[in-house]
């Protein structure tokens, strides 16, 4: 599949897209910052999260509305307030999107319902990712495969039906070009709990590209991922994991985001293939493979002995389990240490 002119998928190098989420922390300047940042790193694509309280839940109080006290980074917040407090405001979107195009990004976001598709359908986003909280909303899926951009859905906490649903949805409303995401939706997640072997199953399941979208420390999971078929990379920015924001806490700081750039496209080239066989690479190195060779000068007739004949570096001589077949055999002639042990020799 192409995104805004990038090949994306198993013969490409794999996709880095780095998510801002709430990090900007309500301030457009900290916003453009990161834009900035992500842009140095060498990724390749910057994406949002596009909704409003009001439009992903209600203003409302219970249970079912409040987080679990427990939780790691937002325990017992209203639903209601972190997203007030993590949205990104719709009129920031405009000046965030020129100035991620005027760096050389490509540029998009998770909606979060249809007011959000046309907002950024009016900004030309060229492609669309769904969140994991949101792999159960087919319509909102269906409205997103409707304009035709390539789509990008996470997986997270989904069974293989409601995977397949979407697909379903997104392929039925014409959706022509898809990647599923691996993803463990904990904020943060456990490198344990990431389950990569999944990622070629899923492969395999769907006839579809696959990728990572990852919440664990660091980009060891992320790296890992590519060997096993992620052509996409997704993880959280901040500019300083120290100084705030809401996904702050999972997030990669600028320098880390570029070495994921980094050592995401060594593990791709690392693949290779999977033909065994030597690389040219390997041609000097051929020449200083064990082999026979006289190591004391001889005269013809002595016979082969271990202090006369070794297995020693470089090429050229008999291999060294001939030496078994050579012992005790006499020289035809004089021989100076230092030749490659032949059969014409003995």
């Amino acid at each position: 599949m192409i995104i805004n002119g990038r090949p994306v998928g198993a013969d490409a190098p794999p996709y880095v897209i780095a998510e801002m989420s709430g990090n900007h922390d309500g301030d457009l300047a900290r916003a453009m910052k990161i834009v900035d940042a992500v842009a140095a790193s060498g990724a390749h694509a910057l994406k949002l999260q596009t909704y409003r309280a009001d439009t992903i839940t209600i203003d409302a109080d219970g249970p079912s509305f409040r987080l679990s006290e427990g939780h790691d980074l937002w325990g017992g917040q209203r639903l209601y307030d972190l997203y007030e407090r993590a949205h990104t405001p719709w009129e920031w979107h405009e000046p965030i999107f020129e100035r991620a195009r005027s760096a050389g990004l490509t540029v998009f976001s998770s909606p979060f319902d249809p007011t959000a598709v046309d907002l950024l359908e009016s900004l030309g986003a060229p492609a669309y990712k769904i969140a994991s909280s949101e792999i159960v909303d087919l319509p909102l899926i269906r409205r997103v495969a409707r304009t035709g951009r390539p789509l990008i859905i996470s997986t997270g906490m989904a069974s293989l039906g409601e995977m397949d649903a979407a697909v379903q949805a997104a392929r039925g409303a014409g959706c022509e070009h898809l990647i599923l995401l691996g993803c463990t939706a904990a904020y943060p997640a456990a490198v344990s709990d990431s389950n990569l072997r999944r990622l070629p199953v899923l492969a395999e399941a769907f006839g579809l590209p696959v990728g990572l979208s990852d919440h664990t420390p660091g980009i060891g999971a992320a790296v890992a991922a590519v060997a096993l078929g992620a052509c996409v990379i997704e993880k959280h920015v901040t500019l300083d994991r120290a100084g705030g924001g809401v996904d702050a806490a999972f997030s990669l700081e600028p320098d880390e985001l570029s070495a994921l750039v980094v050592e995401s496209d060594r593990a791709w080239q690392a693949l290779g293939s999977a033909v065994v066989r030597p690389v040219s690479a390997e041609d000097e190195g051929m020449r200083f493979r064990r082999s026979l060779y006289v190591v004391a000068d001889v005269r013809a007739g002595d016979a082969v002995s271990e202090s006369n004949v070794r297995s020693i570096r470089p090429a050229g001589g008999l291999p060294p389990d001939a030496i078994t077949t050579v012992a005790g055999r006499t020289f035809h002639r004089d021989t100076p240490r230092g030749t490659p042990l032949t059969w014409d020799l003995i």
